[in-house]
């Protein structure tokens, strides 16, 4: 019996010793809460959360077979993956649907969002591009860097899907952020986007975009419309106090006055029903993800490592910077969702993804003096 427990012992730990104990630690307790908050949101729906599971379990399955892969593999690999990401990207402008655009391809089986696989290769392209550029990056290599950044950015933009286009943008910024740039070319950067602004206005928003941007600046203008779905997040997030309601007995989502709450809004249902003490749980945990990224950046032996792993960590802390200030009327709606806890199968897959390339990276590291 104690051999057959050794035995099962050290498979176990061949199995795991490229994963992060620690960061999958948080990881799987934020897939945990999402998983209760969903079933509750859902109406008790097991449908819902056995088939969000699901997911969790192939963005797991991807996450350990990448984690397993020296980066220097990885690296080999990437205009590879990059340059395959933009096909499907490409396809879903002509063969895609979606409530405001073409955002979704329909395989049958499931429905795939080519622009949340940009998400994990364009950050590793743009850190491989820089990786073999001398670093702080001079002003040829940051304008193809930017062209690297922009090609896929544009082509989201074209589904239209700006809030995609703007997140997937930040992570490959990130990258060169990371690489050392001033901080006056984001400045200026910004500054064209919004001398850009106007015209934008007038000639590239949606009317349906126009009304997210009049919405989060009065969304009492139209509280029966436009307004309505920020009214009612804020109702649910003020409503849950100190403790919350408890768990399903919120009553905006319950009540279906909170519209996508099983997606982009599912973080004001946990703001209800478990409250002030909930929400700074989670947001604990998404906060040592992202050190723990970090932590790992900082830790790389190589370039490419440094990069990918500090890009991928700061861009975590955007997507839930933003949905947390989407959701709470602090900026406009954008339809992003909460990492984790909103359901969907592609960003859930590709940021269990993107975190086994940072495990990689900490499982490969070379070890001084060897």
């Amino acid at each position: 019996m104690k051999v057959i427990l050794r035995w099962l012992f050290d498979l176990l730990l061949r199995f795991t010793r490229t994963l992060d104990l620690p960061l999958l630690g948080a990881l799987l307790a934020l897939m945990a809460v999402g998983l209760a908050v969903l079933y509750s949101a859902g109406e008790q729906s097991t449908r819902l959360v056995f088939a969000q599971g699901a997911r969790f379990a192939v963005g797991l399955g991807a996450m350990w077979l990448l984690s397993r892969m020296p980066p220097s593999q990885l690296r080999n690999w990437t205009p590879l993956v990059y340059g395959a990401s933009l096909v499907p990207l490409l396809a879903v402008l002509f063969l895609g649907d979606g409530k405001h655009g073409n955002h979704w391809l329909n395989l049958g089986v499931f429905y795939f969002q080519p622009a949340e696989v940009l998400k994990l290769s364009l950050p590793m392209m743009v850190a491989w591009y820089l990786n073999r550029r001398p670093l702080p990056p001079r002003l040829p290599v940051v304008l193809m860097a930017g062209l690297i950044i922009g090609v896929p950015t544009g082509m989201i933009l074209l589904q239209p899907d700006f809030g995609t286009a703007m997140l997937v943008g930040i992570s490959g910024a990130f990258a060169l952020y990371l690489a050392g740039l001033p901080w006056w070319w984001f400045g200026a950067a910004f500054g064209g986007i919004a001398a850009a602004a106007p015209a934008a206005w007038f000639w590239l928003l949606r009317p349906y975009q126009k009304d997210r941007i009049l919405t989060f600046l009065n969304p009492e203008s139209d509280p029966l419309g436009t307004g309505w779905n920020i009214i009612q997040s804020k109702i649910a997030i003020g409503g849950g106090g100190l403790t919350g309601k408890g768990w399903g007995e919120g009553t905006q989502a319950h009540l279906n006055y909170i519209p996508e709450h099983t997606t982009d809004f599912i973080f004001a249902v946990l703001s209800e029903e478990f409250g002030w003490i909930g929400v700074v749980g989670v947001l604990a945990l998404y906060l040592f993800v992202v050190g723990r990224c970090l932590w790992i950046a900082v830790e790389a032996r190589d370039g490419y490592s440094r990069l990918v792993a500090g890009a991928l960590g700061l861009a975590f802390c955007v997507y839930v910077l933003v949905n947390g200030g989407m959701i709470s009327g602090l900026l406009p709606v954008v339809g992003v969702p909460m990492p984790l806890l909103s359901y969907g199968g592609t960003s859930a897959v590709s940021l269990l993804a993107g975190l086994g390339v940072v495990m990689a990276v900490r499982a490969h590291r070379p070890v001084h003096g060897r």
